[in-house]
């Protein structure tokens, strides 16, 4: 197995591996309840940093609290390289919806949700989830955002976050305390952050495209099976071999509950795309 070579100065002399592991996918079905091999979520888990991996994206609302609960009984205590990503700004309602969770005593009460369930004092990195997949919210973020950045101040927090934001609401959040990464929708066939990707690499904010492999439908692309076939890769390392290429400061967390498919998916980090096959990709999200 390759280990890691790419990295990212994230939060100025943090360097993170640029691909890193998303733990969503280590529950029941539906986002809800324990996953149905517990032995084998906490393996993924451990051969990721084996891998070389030192970047987890998790939230307490996966579950609720199974993904991290997980996570502290597979890695704890954590490796001083390790950095943890959470987010907070929903939570899981009985009925397996996702409710917004945006109050100060929402936020509030998640962070330390989070603090007791990872068995830690202070979380490394906090997203502040705000709008939903396909339609980010266009209301003013100072109100929530203020509140993590009350809770960094008293050392609850080291870094702070955003996702499924638009650029104007980077800014007002900026304006408050500084954003180390950005977590949008974004893969080969989902552009629209495609100026807003460049806008963050020119600021060293990393970008964090979730659903990097479509969602829980992966992409279905004839021109996809097709690139892939002529550099002898499959369809999803070829898609992720164009996150990496296609800018700096794109972070990766693809997820998965299964050995086999962590293993296949960090190869992605060996492949070169050559300009023609990257054209050719390019083609997927073009409007």
């Amino acid at each position: 197995m390759p280990t890691i070579p790419l990295t990212f100065p994230f939060a100025g002399n943090l360097f993170l591996n640029r691909f890193g592991y998303g733990a969503m996918r280590l529950t029941g079905p539906g986002i809800w309840g324990p996953p149905p091999d517990p032995d084998a979520a906490i393996a993924v888990l451990r051969e990721a940093l084996a891998l070389g991996i030192n970047h987890i994206d998790t939230s307490d609302f996966y579950g609720p609290h199974t993904v991290n609960q997980f996570i502290r009984r597979a890695l704890h205590p954590y490796p001083k390289h390790l950095i943890i990503v959470t987010k907070v700004g929903n939570r899981r309602a009985p009925d397996r919806s996702w409710p917004k969770a945006l109050s100060k005593d929402e936020l509030t009460f998640a962070i330390h949700d989070n603090l007791q369930n990872f068995g830690l004092e202070t979380l490394d990195v906090v997203n502040l989830r705000v709008g939903a997949r396909e339609d980010p919210l266009q209301e003013s973020i100072a109100e929530p955002f203020g509140v993590l950045a009350g809770l960094q101040s008293q050392g609850r927090i080291r870094h702070l976050g955003l996702s499924n934001i638009t650029p104007a609401q980077l800014t007002e959040a900026q304006s408050i305390a500084p954003v180390v990464c950005v977590q949008n929708h974004y893969n080969l066939a989902h552009r629209a952050d495609d100026a807003f990707l460049k806008a963050c690499a020119a600021q060293g904010i990393a970008f964090v495209p979730y659903f990097p492999l479509g969602g829980f439908t992966p992409l279905q692309s004839s021109t996809l099976d097709e690139c892939a076939r002529k550099i002898g890769a499959t369809p999803m390392q070829t898609a992720l071999a164009w996150l990496l290429q296609r800018a700096p400061n794109i972070l990766l967390i693809p997820g998965t509950s299964s050995l086999q498919h962590l293993r296949e998916n960090v190869t992605a980090v060996s492949l070169h795309l050559p300009p023609a096959i990257v054209e050719e990709l390019n083609q997927i999200g073009n409007p």
